[in-house]
């Protein structure tokens, strides 16, 4: 268990003061009735028709849920839709066939935009020519592409004809690439000559080339031409030009296939606590209802919006809201292929400016980034038409969360703090935004219909201000439904710790840890083995990182323990500091003042080392277990998914020097 602090509810690093939201805000929300949590929990599970309503059936279902074979539950049995028919088709007969669907912005500057229409041709005749491919309903087909226009139309392709797909991020390896093919037994690939990485040309086919020599069975590939004669490319033997294939079936429809609500929509793999990648499998009616509600009630997304989701499709934040939630609900989504600070650190702020988009979803890791630049670069540029932001993808802490909502959002907007993961499918905690008070450093309550709760080792409930296991009481819609060929695995990864099933009392074990406060709210510690043992205490990470944060000149930081002797671990901690901050020595008592009265003195860091950033993913992602190698001087293993792979030696450098 993580341990306590013994400041009970008033933790001083982890939450700020309530926030209410603007009248304004509340006037014109989707979800304004207060009333709704009470309404969920007298009617669960019929509560959920209101999702289902935001669809269109092809049969309407019999039952909401079916639980006689937990924790295997079926949602919306007896009901048939396609998910790409919702995604796109009814917008046309609902007369919004001139709407935009996608706007895409490319690392170059280019950009493309899609309408509903455009959209509802390009992935019929995508459709077309998968099937002429040999493309069967049920059959995997595996997409490895960058942020391109081509991705969503091939995810809403295979949707279409029945197809579940299987994305991998474009950023992953050959051998990543070669797993997930291969557990998936997937004999279609959809990829591309390259990508521009900081305008530079990267070769993504020959990676899926590598990829193909280590699988056993045959791999029929479709290959998007995306950088021309920057990188040439020829085409093998079962390759087929993306291009040349809609050319050849321009104008072609298919019917959308009929799919049960229990059929498998995607797989999503992810890595297991064994290291092996785990298939995480997503249903058509469940899923779908689960992502378009919360995108109409968490993130007040309306049709007539231009919303963003800052995320890469490659992850499951981006299928459900990039491609999949605001979609169903007919908004215009928008796409971008490149970083952040690419070719300035003011892009992401121009394309707010430039598309007047409404509602922004990012992560705390890119916004800690904002942090560190500072605020002369949203100040470029007229961000008013915002009117929601988002976090996702770990816990924010209060200083970055007001940061984001004084510079990015005008200092009134509401700022939804959102938990969920791949396997709960869609968001599962937070505030609703017209409803709810906000409280920076906490996510808040679970939605309506989600049975959150905290618990100890035994099962039980903590009290307010104890800190335990974040668990779900309740299925819902859109959580997954098994791992792919692994019913076993499924049950005991994620249901067996704390359900009893001789009590028939099932419960979802998320591998975080919370805590929970007077009022419901839960503020996500981390991963419950994100822990450092130090003398005996098993301190949460993002404690000690909330911390670090909470001192001004702090943008970012990762906490990691090293083995030291005789058996004990000492804590690292990396920082990174915000522009104009260059007194190293008064940041660091000052790390050092915060975490001893936040958390006490035994969790004082060994080591405090400056970095001028820390090493991410591609994605945005904190790659603590890359600086828990480098700590400890063991090997790096697989780096080849860094967007900035040149800091891992600087780092290094610098552990060595002292």
């Amino acid at each position: 268990m993580v341990e306590r602090n013994g400041r009970g509810r008033d933790h001083p690093v982890l939450t700020g003061a309530p926030r209410s939201p603007p009248s304004a805000f509340v006037e014109q929300a989707n979800v304004t009735d207060p009333e709704i949590y009470e309404s969920f929990a007298e009617n669960w599970p019929e509560c959920w028709d209101r999702a289902a309503e935001l669809l269109s059936w092809d049969r309407s279902y019999e039952t909401v849920l079916e639980d006689d074979d937990a924790p295997f539950y079926r949602w919306f049995t007896g009901g048939k839709l396609n998910a790409a028919e919702n995604c796109v088709d009814r917008h046309l007969e609902a007369g919004r066939k001139n709407h935009a669907a996608i706007r895409w912005e490319g690392k170059r500057g280019e950009r493309e935009v899609y309408t509903y229409r455009d959209l509802y041709v390009a992935t019929n005749e995508v459709a077309t020519a998968l099937r002429e491919l040999g493309v069967e309903e049920d059959d995997v087909v595996t997409i490895y592409l960058p942020m391109i226009p081509e991705l969503p139309i091939t995810m809403l392709a295979c949707a279409r004809i029945g197809a579940p797909h299987n994305v991998v991020f474009a950023g992953l390896s050959a051998d990543a690439l070669a797993t997930r093919m291969d557990a998936a037994d997937s004999e279609y690939l959809l990829t591309c000559d390259g990508y521009y990485r900081r305008g530079n040309a990267f070769n993504q086919k020959s990676k899926a080339d590598n990829a193909r020599l280590k699988l056993e069975h045959d791999v029929r590939t479709v290959v998007v031409d995306r950088l021309g004669e920057d990188l040439p490319h020829v085409l093998g033997d079962d390759e087929y030009d993306y291009h040349e294939l809609r050319e050849t079936f321009t104008g072609e429809t298919v019917e959308p296939v009929s799919r049960d609500a229990e059929d498998m929509l995607f797989l999503m793999y992810t890595s297991g606590t064994t290291g092996e990648p785990k298939g995480v499998v997503h249903t058509t009616g469940g899923y779908l209802s689960h992502v378009a509600w919360t995108a109409h009630a968490v993130l007040d997304v309306k049709p007539d919006d231009t919303y963003w989701c800052a995320a890469d499709i490659g992850w499951i934040t981006g299928h459900s809201y990039i491609v999949y939630g605001p979609l169903a609900l007919g908004t215009t989504t928008v796409m971008y292929e490149g970083t952040p600070d690419y070719p300035d650190r003011d892009r992401l702020w121009e394309i707010v400016d430039r598309n007047a988009v409404d509602v922004f979803y990012t992560a705390p890791t890119a916004i800690r980034a904002f942090m560190k630049w500072g605020e002369e670069y949203p100040n470029r540029h007229d961000l008013s038409s915002l009117r929601l932001l988002g976090s996702v993808g770990e816990p924010i802490s209060p200083r970055p969360w007001n940061w984001y909502r004084e510079h990015i959002g005008g200092g009134d907007v509401p700022v939804v703090d959102t938990w969920w993961q791949t396997e709960t499918g869609a968001v599962t905690v937070s505030t609703l935004p017209a409803v709810d008070e906000m409280k920076p450093g906490a996510a808040g309550p679970g939605l309506p219909g989600i049975d959150v709760r905290v618990v100890d080792d035994a099962g039980e409930e903590v009290e307010p201000g104890e800190s335990g296991y974040l668990t779900i009481a309740r299925p819902w819609p859109g959580m997954a439904r098994t791992l792919y060929d692994g019913d076993e695995q499924f049950r005991s990864e994620y249901w067996d710790r704390f359900s009893d099933p001789d009590a028939d009392d099932w419960r979802y074990f998320s591998g975080d840890a919370a805590r929970i406060d007077e009022d419901g709210y839960l503020t996500v510690l981390g991963r419950v083995d994100d822990v450092i043992n130090v003398s005996g205490r098993r301190l949460s990470t993002m404690e000690i990182e909330s911390a670090i944060t909470d001192v001004p000149g702090v943008a970012e930081t990762a906490v990691v323990g090293r083995s030291s002797e005789p058996g004990g671990t000492e804590i690292y901690a990396y920082v990174s500091t915000e522009g104009g901050y260059d007194d190293e020595n008064a940041v660091r008592e000052a790390i050092v003042d915060s975490i001893e009265t936040a958390i006490g003195p035994f969790a004082r860091p060994t080591r405090i080392l400056f970095t001028p950033e820390l090493p991410k993913t591609r994605s945005g992602k904190i790659m603590r277990r890359l600086l828990e190698n480098i700590s400890n001087g063991e090997d790096l293993g697989d780096t080849s998914a860094l967007r900035n792979p040149e800091i891992v030696g600087e780092i290094q450098a610098e552990i060595l020097e002292d």
